[in-house]
């Protein structure tokens, strides 16, 4: 029994069982040896004491005994064998959780047979692992690199090749040969830049090569390191990981149209070689950090950067339980970004229990949900605007908000008073027009619109000018008709306004007056038509001068549909020149010429219909004026006044420079609303169920490589910059032994293709193993001891290694040992990005736009921008220059991904990408061959190849040096000139663009 107990506590310790007061002597050995595990490990999550799903836990003796899922010796009447048995492959327990299988349920058959012994003193806990005795947990181990047993001078020997060596000779594997110079430019170049070297560093780096590989090597390599392309292709790799993308995903997918400043932000950092620690700070807490520079703000886009539900946070919102659930989720994403990115660690697996697989509590999940309690997305202020305006600006908007708000329900009440009192009204309106209305099409959106106005004692006035004098007879003046504000017939006919006649088109001297209703105010005339009579020679202009406007809805305008000047029966108006005072052109709405279109509104077609219609509306009209008091117009133009004044505030504080990141103070809009830095509650939630709420939890961390777990703030207030901040830490400590090996191995798989560890967003036990620990710790330490933590460093020490440069030929007997290439006998071969194929295309046509940063250009055309906008990419031009910029540049769609680059195995943004898929499939040969880029592409390559190239021959020859970096074969030189005689340069460019040569880096 002494040696069972010894064994006992060894299983306990591997696997973390939690047992609480056993009695060894006491205890069944069946029991303890396969029930408990069994228990623990399939039941506890959700039948335990804090949680008791369904009313049963399998915590201990009590509970079991009052469940009555157990009947002790007859497991074919107890109810908890028939919850697990499966029918079909499904059973009702566990739920979320593949059946339990024939060996486990026999364990529970057995021991409901033998009596369910549960000693009373045994208490059971979820499982939990507690064992950090764990790779990637261990401290990183600080050696130097093998002396290579003799082999070879260890300080001539590039670090990166003594480790490899050692490894292939353990494993019996000869390296191949180094590649050839133009194998090896090209490779770098793309590998650095993401593109292709152009043939004359290819001709310079060969003839460099010649003199001295050594030298030729470094100072390619210093040069691409120090190429602003450098920061390109190196952003591209992290943008992968860090979910980056422009648009918001999930059902309405709209544009962030700030989100660009932290796509530059990488960039920068990449090419200024930002020191690792601070690169990782400032994406977490860098507005606490480094307040004063802005570098700390945009670092904050990492957080916001994944996809966000639009509908639950702005039109649902935190007082519904489903606005809830979002919030949720939104904060799970945040942290999973952290810690896959930053940890390589599976941290959101302790969501609804404890991690499987790692020493993470439910406890530790919870806890970084208080760090980012406070925290959305959001446009947010980085540079141009101090706080102090901001926050100034912020109380504006708010203010303006609210004093809209009071405003528009004083409106809206005040309408709703005349609805009531107008009811009877209009329907008499509507019955005249059921009755009497046109059956000819009518056009109310033709006619004239003077700007607005806020008052109405303002005059404007419209001009109709003849190319030569007529004698008038009559003239006709059409009201306009609008339904905007409810008014509808007569919409802009003016109060008081003037009708004259010019002989010589000026207005200046004495015009002649044909009418004057300037004196008193006048009535809607409707759609009745102003008849005005004349006996007048030579005219040359007719015009409509408004000196009192009438209101549109608290504004005031001066509005026509049409004029007819008659001349002996025809009307010389038509097709005239108008001039006007000011004028809204908004076609087909709204604009002058529309005055002498021939097209206006005419509503009834019976005359004695238009005049009771008339008197209607005067009556209507009447009662509105009697029910809005002159009170609530005071109180009206009162808060107009107060808005406008606080308007005027607002555009005297300067426009600042925003970028979409994680904020707590911004304007909002529908229910989205900012916590200005008040942290929402957090609980835990049993099985991550926000209906079931537990403990309340403060900001902390899981103690991933020794130490308590010990929250952030012992009382239970806490500042939430203060909490990001402690989290930013406690992910650079220099004894954190995942943030350096995480980072080193995403290198290594950035520049040799594959990482080192295979996972390289999971380093706990679900995850792979390092193909090479040692030289994994080396780098990672070489990292976090350079007092710069220099990515570049090690960029430069990987490319400048042996196993860098080898050839990718591949050696059958080396492939017999080691099949995937493992152990780096070779290099490996890859195939072009998404991104590199589509840059090089545009490169190679001579078209490729290096500008930097700002906006990014959008390879499509949006319809419905307005509700739930679609990106349609077949609409986009390709001749557009403002699209020939690399791809880093482009507007990311979460959405509707961009067909081509999809197809290549573009990056997923909605979610962290540590590497790129590399399929093949029939749909890529397609692509590669007739999509639409690549046709607009030939064409523009085509053309340039006719023009620099005098024969066929040449043609060939520069397309390849362009393409491919390198001279064509025999073979391919007389093939690619047969096909270009037969098909032309646009179809020989189609052909290289679908070479290997081309679409692969050897």
């Amino acid at each position: 029994m002494l040696q069972f107990r010894f064994v006992l506590t060894l299983v306990t310790l591997f696997v973390g069982w939690n047992f609480i007061g056993w009695d060894f002597i006491a205890a069944d050995d069946f029991f303890v040896d396969k029930v408990a595990p069994l228990l623990q490990r399939r039941c506890l999550d959700c039948h335990n004491d804090g949680l008791s799903k369904g009313d049963f836990s399998l915590s201990n003796a009590l509970h079991l005994e009052d469940s009555g899922f157990v009947d002790p010796g007859n497991p074919q009447d107890s109810y908890l064998i028939e919850l697990v048995t499966p029918v079909d492959g499904k059973a009702e327990m566990p739920q979320d959780a593949a059946p339990l299988n024939d060996d486990e349920i026999a364990i529970l058959r057995e021991w409901i047979s033998q009596g369910a012994t549960w000693t009373p003193s045994i208490t059971l806990q979820p499982f939990e692992v507690t064992d950090r005795d764990w790779w990637s947990l261990k401290p990183i181990q600080n050696t130097d690199a093998p002396d290579g047993n003799g082999d070879f001078d260890h300080a001539s020997v590039n670090p990166v090749d003594a480790f490899i060596d050692r490894a292939l000779r353990i494993k019996g594997l000869q390296p191949v040969e180094r590649a050839s110079p133009a194998v090896l430019i090209r490779r770098l170049t793309y590998d650095l830049t993401g593109l292709a070297p152009t043939p004359d560093e290819v001709e310079s780096f060969i003839q460099d090569w010649s003199v001295s590989s050594r030298s030729a090597w470094e100072t390619l390599v210093d040069r691409l390191l120090s190429s602003e392309r450098f920061g390109e292709k190196f952003a591209q790799h992290w943008l992968d990981v860090a979910r980056y993308a422009e648009t918001h995903g999930f059902d309405k997918d709209k544009p962030r149209q700030n989100a660009w400043p932290y796509r530059d932000y990488v960039i920068r950092a990449f090419n200024n070689d930002k020191p690792y620690d601070r690169f990782v700070q400032e994406q977490v807490a860098g507005d606490v950090l480094f307040k004063n520079d802005p570098e700390g703000v945009l670092g904050l886009g990492f957080l916001a950067a994944g996809p966000w539900d639009f509908i639950s946070h702005w039109e649902v919102g935190e007082s519904k339980l489903d606005g809830r659930i979002a919030k949720h989720l939104d904060r799970d994403e945040m942290i999973a970004a952290v810690f896959n990115v930053f940890q390589s660690t599976t941290v959101q697996c302790a969501q609804c229990h404890h991690h499987k697989f790692d020493p993470i509590r439910m406890e530790d999940y919870y806890r970084l949900h208080a760090v980012f309690a406070a925290v959305d997305r959001a446009d947010r202020v980085y540079a141009g605007l101090s706080n102090e305006q901001q926050q100034q600006k912020d109380r504006l908007i708010a203010q303006i908000d609210e004093l809209e708000h009071e405003r528009d329900s004083l409106r809206r009440e005040q309408n709703e008073a005349i609805a009531r009192q107008t009811q009877s009204i209009d329907e008499q309106i509507s019955e005249l027009k059921l009755r009497f209305g046109s059956s000819e099409p009518q056009h109310p959106h033709f006619g004239y619109h003077s700007q607005i106005e806020s008052e109405s004692e303002v005059e404007k006035w419209v001009q109709i000018d003849f190319d030569k004098p007529f004698a008038i007879d009559e003239i006709q003046i059409f009201p306009a008709f609008d339904q905007y504000a409810d008014i509808g017939a007569g919409f802009g006919f003016p109060v008081r306004y003037r009708v004259e006649a010019s002989v010589d088109g000026s207005f200046d001297n004495r015009p002649a007056l044909l009418l004057d209703a300037s004196d008193r105010d006048q009535d809607n005339p409707g759609c009745t038509t102003l008849s005005i009579e004349a006996d007048l020679k030579a005219i040359r202009s007719i015009r409509i001068t408004a000196t009192k406007l009438r209101e549109r809805r608290d504004d005031f305008i001066f509005a026509l549909a049409e004029i007819k000047v008659l001349a002996g029966g025809n009307n010389v108006a038509k097709g005239a020149q108008v001039t006007a005072k000011d004028s809204i052109e908004a076609p087909v709405r709204w604009s002058k010429s529309n005055l002498v279109d021939g097209i206006y509104y005419k509503e009834l077609t019976d005359e004695s219909a238009e005049a009771q219609l008339q008197q209607l509306r005067i009556k209507r009209e009447q009662l509105v004026r009697k029910f809005r008091s002159k009170e609530s117009l005071e109180t009206i133009a009162g808060l107009n006044q107060s808005i406008e004044k606080r308007k005027v505030q607002l555009n005297h504080i300067p426009e600042g420079q925003f970028v979409y990141a994680a904020s707590t103070v911004f304007p909002g809009g529908g229910q989205f609303k900012a916590t200005n830095g008040k942290p929402r509650p957090i609980h835990l939630l049993r099985r991550g169920d926000l209906k079931s709420p537990a403990e309340a939890m403060t900001p902390g961390v899981p103690s991933m490589w020794g130490g308590e777990r010990l929250p952030f703030f012992e009382n239970g207030a806490w500042d939430e910059g203060e909490a990001r901040l402690r989290l930013a830490r406690y992910l650079t400590q220099d004894d954190n032994p995942l943030v350096w090996r995480s980072i080193v191995n995403r290198i290594w798989g950035w520049t040799f293709g594959a990482p080192i560890v295979g996972t390289s967003n999971d380093f706990g036990r679900s995850g792979q193993q390092p193909t090479h620990p040692e030289l994994l710790d080396y780098l990672a330490a070489k990292m976090r001891d350079d007092p710069n933590h220099s990515i570049k460093s090690i960029v430069r020490l990987l490319v400048s290694s042996d196993a860098y440069q080898r050839s990718s030929r591949i050696d059958p007997a080396m492939q017999g040992i080691d099949a995937e290439n493992a152990y780096y006998w070779r290099f490996n071969r890859r195939r072009l990005t998404a991104e590199e194929f589509r840059d090089s295309l545009y490169q190679i046509a001579g078209i490729l736009d290096l500008k930097m940063g700002g906006p990014s250009f959008r390879d499509f055309v949006v319809e419905k921008p307005e509700h739930s906008p679609h990106y349609e990419y077949e609409l986009h031009d390709l001749d557009d220059p403002t699209s020939h910029r690399r791809s880093v540049y482009r507007f990311i769609v979460r959405s509707q991904p961009q067909p081509m680059l999809t197809t290549l195995d573009c990056a997923d943004p909605s979610i962290s990408i540590p590497r790129r898929d590399e399929s093949t499939t029939a749909l890529q040969a397609l692509t590669y061959w007739n999509d639409r880029l690549v046709e607009f592409i030939a064409e523009q390559f085509g053309e340039q190849l006719r023009k620099r190239s005098p024969t066929n021959e040449q043609r060939v020859r520069d397309a390849c040096r362009c393409a491919l970096g390198r001279e064509p074969s025999d073979f391919e030189l007389t093939e690619l000139q047969s096909h270009l005689r037969r098909h032309g340069e646009a179809s020989l460019a189609r052909v290289i663009f679908n070479l290997n040569a081309f679409l692969y880096l050897d």
